[in-house]
């Protein structure tokens, strides 16, 4: 049905007479303007050296900042064509924000045409379950042949991930792996590589799943990752391997290396350090500043052993704002009001799944201690369990 659906696409498409008048037997003009980035612009707009006043009004109107539309060298010619694409993002589901934020990112996709270029894109990522806000992530995913790039390259991944949920999935994990890559340059071989390199064809889907982005990845590129997994101990049918190709794809080895001796700093010794490592890869690719502030919040405020972190290395992935905070300020009440003792065991309770936690600790008390919900919300402040035990309600 997927390639059905396809092969009807692509023959009303071969069917639509050039801009030109070249009979359907060759190849669409529009085509191969669309291979080429936005060049499909022309058909119905052009840059300009110096910002067009009713271009601007235009996109001013779109969403866009009066600086971010005159920073657009665009014109738009028909603003009836602009109408109509707004109106079509509009009838497939795409928000006010959405379509501001694709026109900020990619004006000239106003002046493409929306019946002939975009509806049969957007017809083909809703039959897969892409959302509207995974294409306005990267614009590319609407503006590139068609027939020539999204197709071919979707019929690649279907044969390697086997579902169109799984397709859905992976475009939606990283749209600009779709949008940027090139099939024959960059993703077969990227394929070819890691097959050669041993790895499962089950975890090849799993990683295209969790980061198609290494697609991108040159085969010496990867080859070198590989490489370097191995030298700490895991091997390729290992669940940690296909993260660690992941987190190693997003950085440069001498980050990796700076990150370990940022652990490392801390007091972590290299034995539990390689534990934590293969548990978890991805601790690695946060931000120094990002991995300082998590440990220092750890093991000051919370007065966790360093050994207690790198056995459970998975809270380095948890938000302190958003996740770890939040939840300490319900158990802090919770101890206050004497409905868990202070012994718990804290790092399990706050590494539990968000609907067990709102289950166990929140909703399980929010009639008895209503502060429970507050604190959840974060409007309660969380200032510490041990020694001084503090709940500063915030301005609601």
């Amino acid at each position: 049905m997927f390639a059905s659906l396809y092969r009807r696409r692509l023959l009303r498409l071969r069917q639509i007479p050039s801009v030109a008048g070249t009979n359907s037997g060759r190849p669409n003009p529009t085509d191969a303007l669309l291979s080429h980035g936005y060049s499909s612009a022309a058909l119905a707009g052009a840059t300009v050296s110096e910002p067009c006043p009713t271009t601007v009004s235009y996109l001013i109107s779109c969403g866009l900042s009066p600086a971010a539309a005159a920073a657009h060298k665009l014109r738009i010619r028909s603003t009836d064509r602009a109408d109509a694409v707004r109106a079509l993002f509009r009838s497939y589901g795409f928000t006010y924000a959405d379509i501001t934020e694709m026109v900020r990112r990619a004006p000239r996709i106003l002046t493409l045409d929306p019946d002939r270029i975009l509806r049969p894109k957007l017809d083909l990522y809703a039959s897969l379950g892409v959302k509207p806000r995974k294409l306005v992530a990267a614009p590319p995913l609407l503006t590139r042949s068609l027939d020539k790039h999204i197709v071919p390259c979707i019929q690649f991944l279907r044969s390697i991930l086997g579902t169109d949920d799984a397709v859905c999935r992976a475009i939606s994990g990283n749209p600009r792996g779709l949008s940027m890559g090139d099939l024959d340059r960059n993703m077969r071989p990227a394929v070819d590589t890691l097959r050669r390199l041993g790895l499962p064809e089950k975890s090849i889907s799993k990683l295209l799943i969790l980061s198609m982005s290494v697609l991108m990845i040159s085969p010496d590129r990867m080859s070198e990752i590989f490489e370097h997994l191995k030298s700490l101990g895991l091997g390729v049918t290992d669940t940690g391997f296909v993260y660690g190709i992941r987190a190693l794809c997003c950085i440069r080895r001498e980050t990796w290396l700076q990150r370990v001796a940022l652990y490392q700093s801390f007091g972590v010794s290299e034995g539990e350090l390689l534990k934590a490592i293969k548990m978890q890869p991805a601790m690695l690719l946060y931000t120094d500043e990002n991995i300082k502030k998590k440990l220092r919040f750890l093991l000051d405020e919370l007065k966790l052993e360093l050994s207690e972190v790198m056995r459970q290395p998975v809270v380095i992935s948890y938000s302190l704002e958003k996740c770890i905070i939040p939840r300490c300020a319900v158990l802090s009440v919770l101890m206050r009001e004497g409905k868990i003792q202070p012994n718990i065991n804290l790092l399990s309770a706050l590494l539990r799944s968000a609907r067990i936690f709102s289950k166990r600790y929140v909703l399980r008390y929010a009639h008895e201690v209503p502060d429970v919900v507050k604190a959840y919300e974060g409007k309660i402040a969380f200032e510490g369990f041990r020694g001084r035990d503090v709940l500063v309600p915030l301005n609601p």
